[in-house]
């Protein structure tokens, strides 16, 4: 580790610390219906969107209409998605004529995008055509954002109100979303991020002579050995920056390119990698103080930020430590004693990123449900990789995706407040509601969903031919492979061991259900406690409260958290990373 990769990782909480207020007061005005200053531009705008479509935007709904708003709006969009996938070779925008996607893959990507995930087992420049790209893929990065975003503000809203039977209306919180939040903000770092050289055009790819032919050496079925050489390569490009603006804010991490954000069209400068980290994890900050401003409760957001911010920096350091030791079996002997290898592992790292950017990426896109990557987890070390892997594991609450991980965090502060209450022996109570029998049970259901998921599926992959056939690595590692792919699509990140090959009918068709069982299951009871919230009475506080203001509650929130993932996946963590860093050091590798 370096002064200068300490350097990098205080300057990005720096300027995450300095974004939170702004985005976060100005999301509060937007959704609680205020002026802003994007007003006399935008509200006509959304004037004519509601008359297009009928929306009554006065009209509030109960938590149970608000939730079968969203599913239809799921629903339909998926479909539209993939019949764009299935015609897009007589689409416009195909210049490199590319075919048809398959129906399996075509499914999973769909519902991939449908759910924010963005798990890709395609490579973008050879299986997407423009069009598929900007009216399909970068359309679900805007709306599954928005979808994320109004689900926070319709729980912030059943945390505030009282004695209420609304949490606001799904269609226009979405459409605000979109319209003041989102766009603006894209359009201004398209720009920013074409200036830095990232590439933005509608050309057919070019392709440019090799100084350097190289021959190719393949084996036949026949069992003989074909020469191949090759002379010219080709160079992909295409609408990148304004679909890498709004995959990055809007924490969802597809890659126009198979290398997603190590591409140098993708994410070509030092500037650009950092304005990347800051924007996965901006909007998930910038909710807690929209919190703690719709709420009255100013000092609880920041107690909430304090507990992300605190987890999030245990799991820069630790990537970063195990990163910069390297492999222990890469050193020479008189170097096994000291505290780091030469140079660190810089497998499947970008050199022109280094360590320090590459673990701190690494953390930040899954500590939300991004999944944009500018390095290879399956080229960490083992608990280098492991890091990310319990980032998604314990929920993506530290400031997490757009909305997920504020009423993903919600869920963990209704168990915080209730162990709370339990340990001074008065009924919880949160910003003056009691927390009640029906609020736990659907916390723990929350967290019993998504365990259930990734654990079920995880062991049937393992034990299946179907599932162990597209692993890389035997042992703990291919394991780890599976584990993480389950896991990344149910908590709706989308990156991946990139050693697993995931096209495949098994992994496409089991990923599909499981990122949308990730997501749509998960949210049904949040927004069950939101309902629940809203019709209650506000109590006044007493000697007996437990203040979620303080350091004790941040305290007592982050121990919720990490147990609660300790308890839940430390047996499927002890049989693969922590298995491998052990063999590791016995002198076995994977």
């Amino acid at each position: 580790m370096t002064a200068n990769g300490w350097l990098q990782i205080g300057a990005f909480f720096a300027v995450l610390f300095a974004v939170t207020k702004p985005l976060g007061l100005f999301m509060a005005r937007v959704f609680s219906g205020e002026r802003t200053f994007l007003d006399p531009l935008l509200r006509p705008i959304e004037r004519l969107v509601y008359r297009a479509s009928g929306v009554d935007e006065k009209r509030e709904m109960d938590w149970k209409e608000y939730t079968l708003a969203m599913l239809l709006f799921s629903a339909v969009s998926m479909a539209v998605l993939y019949l764009i996938e299935r015609t897009q070779q007589w689409l416009p925008w195909n210049p490199q004529h590319l075919a048809a996607v398959e129906p399996g893959l075509a499914f999973n990507t769909a519902a991939s995008f449908t759910t924010n995930t963005n798990w890709q087992n395609y490579a973008g420049e050879t299986a997407m055509s423009y069009f598929t790209q900007m009216a399909g893929l970068a359309y679900h990065n805007f709306v599954s954002a928005g979808v994320g975003i109004a689900l926070a503000i319709a729980v912030i809203r059943g945390i505030a109100r009282k004695e209420s039977k609304t949490i606001g209306n799904f269609w226009v919180d979405v459409t605000r979303c979109v319209l003041w939040v989102l766009l603006p903000a894209c359009l201004v770092i398209a720009l920013i991020f074409v200036s830095q050289g990232v590439v933005q055009n509608l050309r057919p790819y070019d392709t440019a002579k090799l100084l350097n032919p190289q021959t190719l050496r393949t084996t036949r079925a026949d069992g003989k050995t074909a020469t191949q050489t090759v002379t010219d390569q080709m160079i992909a490009q295409g609408p990148v920056a304004s679909q890498e603006a709004i995959k990055i804010l809007g924490t969802n991490g597809g890659g126009f390119f198979n290398a997603n954000s190590a591409h140098p069209f993708e994410n070509p400068t030092p500037l650009t990698d950092f304005m990347q980290i800051v924007m996965i994890l901006s909007l998930g900050a910038g909710l807690t103080y929209t919190l703690g401003r719709m709420t009255g409760a100013q000092r609880h957001g920041w107690a909430v930020w304090a507990a992300m911010a605190i987890l999030c920096l245990a799991g820069v350091a630790t990537t970063y430590a195990m990163e910069a030791r390297g492999n222990p079996l890469l050193r020479s002997v008189d170097q096994r004693a000291s505290a780091g290898a030469p140079g660190g592992n810089m497998e499947g790292k970008e050199v022109r990123f280094g360590i320090a950017s590459t673990a701190l990426f690494a953390t930040a896109t899954t500590d939300a449900s991004c999944g944009a990557v500018n390095g290879m987890h399956d080229s960490f070390t083992p608990l280098g990789g492991m890091v990310p892997l319990v980032n998604i594991m314990i929920g993506e609450v530290i400031f997490g995706g757009v909305g997920a991980g504020l009423y993903g965090m919600v869920v963990f502060i209704i168990l915080a407040v209730f162990i709370a209450g339990l340990m001074v022996g008065r009924t919880p109570e949160y910003l003056g509601k009691k927390i009640e029998a029906y609020d736990v049970k659907m916390a723990i259901l929350a967290v019993l969903i998504f365990s259930l998921i990734v654990l079920g599926l995880t062991g049937v992959g393992v034990a299946m031919r179907l599932g162990t056939s597209s692993i890389s690595n035997p042992g703990p590692h291919g394991l780890t492979q599976i584990l993480y792919a389950y896991t990344s699509m149910a908590g709706n990140n989308g990156s991946a061991f990139a050693g697993l090959n995931g096209n495949t009918p098994w992994y496409n068709n089991s990923g599909a259900w499981d990122m949308l069982f990730g997501r749509f299951f998960m949210v049904i009871p949040v927004l069950a406690i939101a309902g629940n919230l809203a019709q209650k009475k506000s109590v006044p506080e007493s000697a007996g409260t437990f203040p979620v203001t303080t350091p004790l509650f941040t305290f007592l929130l982050i121990s919720v958290i990490l147990i609660v993932g300790a308890l839940t996946f430390f047996p499927a963590l002890s049989l693969g990373p922590i298995l491998e860093h052990l063999l590791m050091h016995a002198g076995k590798v994977f």
